[in-house]
């Protein structure tokens, strides 16, 4: 062998070495973000208050507008984005008049799990935010070269319109540590709900919530309005109507039946919907309850298309909101919310242990467990007395009863 050769082939096999090695020096025993992946209601609750003030409905062309985006409803945004995205951990905090982003993304192809760990600081501009600075382990890299590599990433993910249309509509953003938000004044434009949709809907979801839709009213054609009809005896069929053109599909039926039980349209995120076949209005029930079905059809859209962790803020700040000044918390609607949650995982996952369910008739004790023995109708006040707040022991006492209920049941252990 020529020693040109023999020099050819070493290359080879050193540039795989050399690659682990890099991996193993800027990968990390400890992860620089550790923290779980829940999310807790008031991000919820913060969410509901910001989409109301910066409302699309309210909204014209050319319009100047400034969102007030709380710190903490960014952190909790970026936690659940490398959560469900990246398998790892996200922070956000203002420092300053800069923000300061966090990741850590464990690396288990190593032979022990490492962690890549990299932070930015951005800087408040005109215009959207620029990284000042930013960091790979312990190895700093310039701002621009930051900068180049999330321009690569958009680019590769294929968002490189939606951040087009973003540039075109932020004029400045800020950071006020004191008042703990970010600041962004922005122009609006339609394009920018029109971008968003793109993001939550893909061409492929929508022809999987046509179709289920299609399925569902053809379901209910034949049914009484006036007559509640058990939960099981819709979602199964639909379930298996859906569940053979595509993995999307199930989660596809979840958000249709969601928006049928709660008495809402998916031409609101999907114009086109409005052509579409229109269930008969039928009300549905678990355990002989509309509510119970309706906390457990959209909890498990939500858990379908947002993950437990978005599922559960939801059905918490749902029941704190109707303590205050509603029906009451219900931990009976938690349970079913529960119930849901886990369904929904289910579904995602195309569980052999759902598939094999849903070969036979379903009904309501499959769902949900027994709601016998579960407060309800508390008001803020008497909540407050018996359960002081959800972070109590009573208050996790009452739910590792509900998960206990849940582990029992056959669909769900």
């Amino acid at each position: 062998m020529s020693r040109r050769r023999l020099r050819g082939w070493l290359l080879l096999l050193l540039l795989p070495l050399a690659g682990v090695s890099s991996w193993l020096v800027i990968a990390e025993r400890q992860p620089l973000v550790s923290r779980s992946e829940g999310i807790a209601a008031s991000s919820i609750a913060d969410a509901r208050r910001l989409l109301a003030s910066n409302h699309p409905s309210r909204q014209q062309r050319g319009d100047a507008r400034t969102a007030l985006i709380p710190a903490a409803l960014v952190d909790t945004a970026i936690n659940h984005f490398a959560s469900r995205s990246l398998g790892g951990r996200g922070a956000f905090v203002i420092v300053g008049r800069s923000g300061e982003l966090r990741l850590s993304i464990p690396l288990h192809s190593l032979p022990d799990t490492r962690y890549l760990n990299l932070s930015a600081v951005i800087a408040g501009a005109d215009g959207y935010p620029r990284i000042a600075a930013a960091s790979l382990a312990d190895l700093p890299l310039p701002g621009w070269l930051a900068e180049a590599a999330v321009a690569a990433m958009i680019r590769a993910a294929g968002l490189a319109e939606q951040w087009r249309v973003a540039e075109r509509s932020i004029r400045r953003v800020d950071f006020d540590a004191g008042a703990g938000h970010v600041v962004v004044d922005y122009v609006w434009q339609p394009e920018l709900l029109e971008q968003v949709r793109s993001l939550a809907i893909t061409p492929e979801d929508a022809v999987n919530l046509r179709s289920a839709q299609t399925a569902l009213a053809g379901l209910l054609d034949h049914r009484a309005g006036a007559v509640p009809v058990p939960l099981a005896q819709v979602l199964t069929p639909l379930l298996r109507c859906c569940s053979e053109p595509s993995p999307r599909c199930g989660r596809a039926a979840l958000l249709v039946l969601a928006a049928h039980v709660s008495g809402n349209s998916l031409s609101q995120l999907l114009p086109e919907a409005r052509s579409w076949p229109r269930p008969r209005r039928v009300k549905l029930s678990l355990h002989g309850r509309h509510d119970s079905a309706q906390h457990f059809v959209v909890s498990a859209a939500f858990a379908a298309w947002a993950g437990e962790p978005a599922a559960d803020a939801v059905g918490l700040d749902k029941e704190m909101r109707d303590a205050r000044s509603g029906s009451g918390f219900s931990f009976a609607d938690l349970a079913a919310d529960r119930a849901g949650i886990r369904f929904g995982e289910l579904v995602v996952a195309r569980s052999p242990r759902l598939q094999a369910a849903l070969q036979r008739p379903l009904s309501d004790g499959d769902l949900a467990p027994s709601l016998a023995g579960l407060p309800e109708g508390l008001s803020a006040a008497e909540f407050e007395r018996r359960f002081v707040a959800p972070e109590s022991a009573s208050y996790r006492q009452m739910t590792a009863e509900i998960e206990r209920r849940l582990s029992a049941m056959s669909l769900y252990r």
